[in-house]
């Protein structure tokens, strides 16, 4: 590397080339603590070289290689993560304890674990659950293990930002920690921060998941742990009741995201999405009614010691839909069977409660489903309108993504659900699409910033950014825009989002009825209410939105 040597008169500094046999090397050690002390130390001047200079970096670009080369291989590795993307499978490291993945170290187990899931989530852009069942649950650690490694990867997944707030203070220039490094200080952090470990145990396993990356950063891991040891009875930094951003650093929310939630909800309101978004999600399962009955799946989950609870949400009764008291039976020979035999599935209260409000007023005639991805909420509408009619749906699915589509021809067969078409294309352009066809429902299962799902979808608050608010509203909008053209007279539209932002939820239903295509349209009351509208709370099922606009003319 270029720091192996120092340069002749003519290139650094008048500093002159020493052969390497005989020019006097400074100690390691020493070096790591001159390094280290000035990394973390509260003058301003910066550092902008490594910790090391003599050690391989593993992200630099190898000499043999060219320029030009690089860039061809990093292509061909972009193409390969958007392919395996778009499969939606995680192809990752399975059946390891991770200890044979690092450097020689006396972390834990469960920490290592945490570790190189959170490091996929973020080289893969990829999501924590997937990544989670992907490598975690097949590891051969421990089940305790397994549990503190899930633990420890949703965990620092969801306060990302705020460990990176904090990693910050603590260290002079935070450019010098390589991401890496980074992946595992915020686990540390995470431990110091949000589940209060006992210190000794929280740094000292913080230094090895370091050393397990990059040993000869392990130094710096120790100073910069214990100022955030330091400093960690002072969080938020800040007075929650009066400081916004102090608020949204308690709770572990961006601070602009937190002055929108206080904004469109009110700061009670908000304060309380983000308190329940950091608590674990409750499990709810639906039972599908053209497979089995309630008594079936509530009498098979009695025999494995299961109460089931019945469910509603925001003051919908859901049929068929219970909660699960506890999760770990599913991991049950007999529950897994009722899996895999179509029987039941896993869905939050709040999208039952929308798939169920679609046939609140009788059997449409034809049903066109937008958005129906891997079709969850198409079981349950079939499921139900079994239920309920004792027949299912005529029903086209459109998604524009071919993969779901495919996906959904599998999980329909399995699920003894009936389709009569299925559909890939722009549904912001349905003239273009579907011609002339026209329906007596469309169902439009919006996509939205899924902010009413945050205890599920891990990454979305550090991933969302300003802008995508709008922009989404806007999708939204055109959506139910296209749909105007294909609804009978007398027939309906059903939009709905799992968010909670004025822009795409109520934002969308006022533009939509003072447009054009929407003069045609009125407001059609869902239980008895102008719109559904369920809340987050601790404990509660997922925050979703529906309303329903009927074609009057």
């Amino acid at each position: 590397m270029e720091n192996d040597r120092e340069t002749s008169g003519k290139g650094r500094e008048g500093r002159r080339w020493v052969p390497n046999k005989t020019r006097t090397v400074r100690s390691k050690k020493s070096f790591d603590k001159k390094k280290v002390e000035h990394l973390v130390s509260d003058d301003k001047t910066v550092y902008r070289g490594v910790l090391d200079p003599r050690q391989k970096d593993p992200e630099r670009k190898p000499r043999s290689i060219s320029f030009s080369e690089q860039k061809v291989m990093n292509k061909a590795a972009k193409l390969a993560e958007q392919e395996e993307a778009a499969s939606g499978k995680v192809r990752l490291a399975t059946h390891t304890d991770f200890r044979e993945l690092y450097e020689k170290c006396k972390a834990s187990p469960g920490r290592l674990a945490a570790l190189y899931a959170t490091q996929q989530v973020r080289r893969r852009k990829a999501f924590a659950q997937e990544i989670i069942e992907a490598s975690i649950d097949t590891s051969k650690i421990s089940a305790e293990d397994r549990s503190f490694a899930t633990l420890l990867t949703l965990g620092v997944v969801s306060t990302q930002g705020a460990l990176d707030n904090i990693i910050n203070r603590a260290i002079a220039d935070p450019r010098d920690l390589k991401p890496d490094v980074r992946d595992a200080m915020r686990i540390s952090a995470y431990e110091i921060i949000f589940l209060k470990k006992a210190p000794h145990a929280a740094v000292d396993q913080g230094v090895e998941l370091v050393r397990a990356v990059a040993p000869s950063a392990s130094g710096l891991a120790n100073a910069v742990l214990h100022r955030i040891l330091e400093m960690s009875d002072k969080f938020p930094f800040g007075d929650p009741t009066k400081d916004v951003e102090a608020l949204a650093l308690l709770y572990a929310f961006p601070a602009w995201l937190a002055k929108l939630l206080i904004a469109d909800l009110g700061a009670q309101s908000a304060v309380q999405l983000m308190s329940a978004s950091n608590k674990p999600a409750p499990l709810f399962i639906a039972v599908n009614a053209l497979q089995a009955t309630d008594d079936e799946i509530v009498s098979i989950f009695k025999e494995v010691g299961v109460d089931l609870e019945p469910a509603s949400s925001g003051g919908v009764d859901v049929e068929g839909c219970y909660r699960v008291p506890n999760p770990r039976v599913l991991a049950d020979g007999r529950i897994h069977r009722l899996f895999s035999q179509g029987k039941i599935l896993v869905s939050d209260a709040s999208a039952q409660a929308v798939a169920q409000i679609v046939l609140e007023d009788g059997m449409p005639g034809t049903m066109l489903e937008v958005g129906s991805g891997r079709g969850t909420k198409t079981m349950m509408l079939q499921s139900n309108a079994h239920r309920k009619f004792g027949d299912q749906l005529t029903l086209t699915c459109m998604d524009s993504h071919g993969f779901k589509t495919d996906l959904l021809r599998e999980r329909a067969q399995s699920y003894g659900v009936d389709i009569s078409d299925f559909v890939t294309g722009n549904a912001t352009r349905l003239d273009s699409v579907m011609g002339d066809r026209m329906f007596s429902t469309i169902f439009i299962d919006s996509p939205c910033s899924g902010l009413g799902t945050l205890r599920r979808h891990h990454e979305i608050r550090w991933r969302l950014q300003p802008t995508q608010i709008d922009e989404l509203a806007d999708v939204s909008l055109a959506l139910v825009k296209s749909a105007a053209g294909h609804v009978e007279v007398g027939g309906q539209i059903v939009y709905s989002t799992c968010t909670v932002t004025y822009a795409e939820n109520n934002g969308v239903v006022k533009r939509f009825l003072e447009s054009e295509e929407g003069s045609g349209f009125k407001l059609g009351p869902i239980n008895g209410k102008a719109c559904f509208a369920s809340q987050l709370s601790d404990d509660s099922p997922d925050a979703h939105f529906a309303a329903k606009f009927i074609r009057v003319s």
